[in-house]
């Protein structure tokens, strides 16, 4: 059974034909929606720019954030395999 939904994505006023997974379709629309509202702020704030130039905005920040995520859950990971080597340890030196 094929789960392929045809949707019509805009993105900074050109509309995108995309075959997606069903529970992907929020998502999708959803991340279409936040590009459009970055996009929007740097319209007007910056008037004589063009729209590839606020993609490319929009684009950068919102991979700075994702990078920013991805080092929080490596400094996460690090810290709880810290964590559970020090007990390990603790444990072994309370044993002798």
């Amino acid at each position: 059974m094929d789960d392929k939904l045809s949707i019509r994505v805009n993105v900074a006023d050109r509309y995108y034909p995309l075959k997606v997974e069903t529970e992907n379709e929020e998502r999708i629309r959803k991340a279409a929606r936040l590009i459009n509202e970055k996009v929007l702020q740097y319209k007007q704030r910056y008037v004589d720019k063009d729209t590839q130039d606020f993609l490319a905005m929009a684009a950068l920040q919102y991979v700075i954030r994702l990078i920013e995520i991805e080092e929080s859950e490596e400094d996460t990971g690090l810290e709880e395999g810290l964590v559970e080597l020090t007990e390990k340890v603790n444990l072994c030196l309370s044993k002798k």
